[in-house]
């Protein structure tokens, strides 16, 4: 049986590891908090003692926070491990990033691959994340089998790991548009007396239907912000990888500036620091601009 290994086991890793198990795969476990590793460990997996150790895994997966987590974990020395062998990174760090990734993998004898997903917690955990993944195309087809487990579809954009990042980064700025909108315009509507459930029915079920108005819009409505399902600070690391990669293109975000200061604003405020991305809504429904 290929032993696949899993490193960093967050809200989303820890869903997305437990599904690999459960589907009958075995999965060597590790985390920067070796508690994490726990749970999974009494549902089946193995414990692995080192990132070098789950990265000399048959194919191995991480789903880190951000690029300085992404950084302190794949080092040089832990890469070596992997020789001979396929990484799949799929948390949502900078194209910058995957393309020295890229270039540590293969130096070590490795392949990479980038496979950012979309989905909450509870989406990860039912398998049913959108994966993008972009790579060797004999990598991801070693390391789809796997993906297929964890989403609904794989949606596969060439052989450069560090498009699909990119493609992740615009997706997350639609995502946070459609957030400050909502936040907008039920506090437009909210002051006219309309009861916020009743506005965002009312745009979900005529012309914004979809996960991000019917999801986020009833958390918006309810303000469920808490426990986050993704954090607010890791909606402003997703700010910048869409500022750098506007850059890149040579691209101008009009919006952006904006945005960046409603992140501000919501992540200065003790009420909303800790919460779910989708507490910005809040700063327009508070007037905290």
């Amino acid at each position: 049986m290929t032993t696949l290994g899993f490193l960093g086991l967050g809200t989303m890793g820890s869903g997305m590891a437990r599904r690999l198990v459960d589907e009958g795969h075995a999965v060597l476990a590790w985390n920067r908090s070796p508690a994490a590793v726990d749970e999974l460990v009494a549902a089946g997996a193995e414990r692995a003692a080192t990132a070098a150790d789950a990265l000399a895994a048959d194919v191995s997966f991480a789903m880190l926070a951000n690029d300085e987590a992404a950084e302190a974990v794949l080092t040089d020395d832990a890469i070596h491990a992997a020789a001979g062998r396929t990484h799949v990174m799929m948390a949502s760090i900078s194209p910058a990033l995957a393309d020295r990734l890229t270039e540590r993998f293969d130096r070590g004898g490795a392949t990479y691959v980038a496979a950012p997903v979309l989905g909450r917690p509870a989406v990860a955990a039912a398998g049913q994340l959108n994966i993008m993944a972009a790579g060797p195309a004999d990598a991801v087809d070693v390391a789809l089998p796997y993906l297929e487990a964890l989403g609904s579809r794989i949606w596969r954009l060439g052989e450069r790991p560090s498009v699909a990042n990119a493609v992740k980064a615009a997706v997350n700025y639609n995502i946070i548009h459609a957030m400050q909108a909502l936040g907008e315009s039920i506090a437009m509507t909210e002051r006219q007396g309309v009861p916020a459930g009743q506005f965002v029915e009312l745009l979900s079920s005529t012309l914004f239907g979809g996960v991000v108005y019917g999801g986020y819009g009833g958390i918006i409505a309810e303000q469920r912000y808490t426990p986050p399902g993704f954090h607010i600070s890791l909606g402003r690391k997703d700010l910048g990888l869409a500022e750098e990669v506007a850059a890149a293109g040579g691209v101008t975000l009009a919006t952006l500036p904006a945005l960046i200061e409603v992140f501000e604003r919501a992540m200065a405020d003790p009420d909303l620091k800790d919460a779910d991305w989708s507490a910005i809504a809040e700063v327009s429904r508070r007037d905290l601009l």
